[in-house]
């Protein structure tokens, strides 16, 4: 894995970027140019974070209708203190947390590396850190699986197709060129597509500053707040993702907006949203470890949730108004 295939991965990631734009139509109606041309980039340069094309399109749209609910969410929903087996402190009982998250830095950092190279295929194929009341191994390429419509169907037969077909052509070009070529130029890039994927995702939408809300609490505004937008990579973040992940609260608000209009709406949204809006700048992979290492639960109760540390802290405080 070298400094090559990681700007190979980035760069390949550029082509990804405006394909998720038209999960929103932000191109226009059309279901030829809207949809299909983008979908076809996308899965033959991207493969597996592009599996999920035309299902993931319709997960993409109710995670921004839900985004920051507890019950409703698509993705990155913190775990609770019950889930994690930990019992629930009181005064006269303190819990030494180190039973729980007594990991040492190497082995955080293995589980960290998990996580970049493989936490969205096992998103796609087993829901893994997605809505909870789902079933178990639902997945994004069963047609028939819970979030998708009658109406949505065949359209994730077709991606399902179109990916099987990609697939065929991969097999064919190791057939051609040798496993290691294509581990070279294929595999290893691939893994780093995913990495920046996961990384960009990650830390939009977690961080222990941002709230999370149950049903009593929730709504589209707060939840559309409770993002933050990260100065990723400087001038080459900028550049190279179309600037999606430098203004990202923006595109929760009004996803339908393209994102070269991002920059100058985020400046009108800052004067509405005051402190409610989210910015960081923050070295993207400093806070990397830093949210991996301090974001491990919320409280099994309460409407307003903020994440706790591995000492059972939490960043900040509710406010008792809101």
């Amino acid at each position: 894995m070298d400094a090559i295939s990681s700007l190979h991965g980035l760069l390949v990631r550029v082509l990804v970027v405006p394909g998720s734009s038209r999960d929103f139509s932000v191109y226009g109606s059309s279901v030829m140019s809207v949809d299909m041309v983008p979908s076809l980039r996308r899965e033959s340069v991207d493969m597996v974070p592009s599996l999920r094309r035309e299902s993931w399109k319709f997960i993409h749209q109710r995670h921004h209708a839900h985004h920051a609910s507890m019950e409703h969410d698509e993705v990155y929903i913190p775990k609770t203190r019950t889930e994690l087996g930990i019992p629930k402190e009181t005064k006269d009982k303190r819990i030494d947390y180190t039973e729980y998250f007594g990991d040492t830095p190497l082995w955080m950092l293995i589980l960290l590396i998990r996580q970049q190279l493989l936490a969205f295929p096992w998103y796609l194929f087993a829901n893994v850190s997605g809505r909870k009341d789902y079933p178990k191994w639902t997945n994004h390429f069963n047609p028939n699986a819970v979030f998708f419509s009658d109406a949505q169907r065949n359209a994730v037969w077709a991606s399902n197709i179109g990916i099987l077909t990609i697939l065929m052509i991969t097999m064919k070009a190791i057939d051609m060129f040798g496993f290691g070529t294509f581990v070279r130029f294929y595999g290893i890039p691939w893994l780093f597509v995913s990495h920046w994927f996961v990384m960009i995702t990650y830390l939009h939408h977690t961080s222990a500053d941002l709230p999370h809300y149950r049903e009593a609490a929730w709504n589209f505004q707060r939840g559309a707040a409770a993002t933050v937008d990260r100065n990723f990579l400087g001038w080459q973040g900028r550049f190279f993702l179309h600037d999606v992940a430098h203004f990202h609260v923006i595109h929760h608000f009004f996803p339908q907006m393209p994102w070269y209009n991002g920059e100058e709406a985020t400046e009108h949204l800052k004067k509405v949203l005051g402190p409610h809006y989210h910015r960081s700048d923050e070295p993207v992979f400093t806070a990397l470890w830093r949210t991996y290492n301090i974001c491990q639960f919320v409280e099994d109760d309460g409407n307003i949730l903020f994440y706790k540390d591995k000492e059972g802290r939490m960043n900040r405080s509710v406010k008792a108004n809101q």
